[in-house]
């Protein structure tokens, strides 16, 4: 009953790219794994701050005026209402913790807007 979450294990469930998956839930907040490499669209979170774990792989982050690496075991809080663009030139693992409902693209909706609430 007791069962800590393997975030190696989660990830070995799936191999598309850019499907964030919902792994557990504190209140309204879901943390979520995703694989990524190549780009992403610009986006926002209006409404809220995202958070990003990198669990494996290096993770760039692109805003208007510069740009942050984060490496594994780095994480990086993007504060809501900036726009900004991630991407990874290797695969890439993270951790996304979100409130409940906010989708990956933020404000902008296309073929990368992954389908919400996704558990593994």
């Amino acid at each position: 009953m007791y069962q800590p979450i393997n975030f190696a294990h989660k990830l070995s469930l799936f191999t598309e790219q850019w499907q964030p998956k919902v792994i557990a839930e504190m209140n309204d907040y879901q943390f979520k794994v995703v694989r990524i490499h190549g780009d992403f669209v610009w986006h926002t979170h209006a409404e809220t701050d995202e958070t990003l774990i990198v669990l494996d792989g290096v993770l760039r982050i692109d805003f208007r005026d510069g740009h942050v690496l984060v490496n594994a075991g780095e994480m990086y809080v993007v504060p809501r209402g900036i726009e900004h663009k991630t991407s990874a030139e290797i695969e890439t693992q993270l951790m996304l913790i979100e409130p409940r409902g906010v989708l990956n693209t933020g404000d902008e909706r296309g073929e990368r807007t992954a389908v919400n609430d996704v558990w593994i």
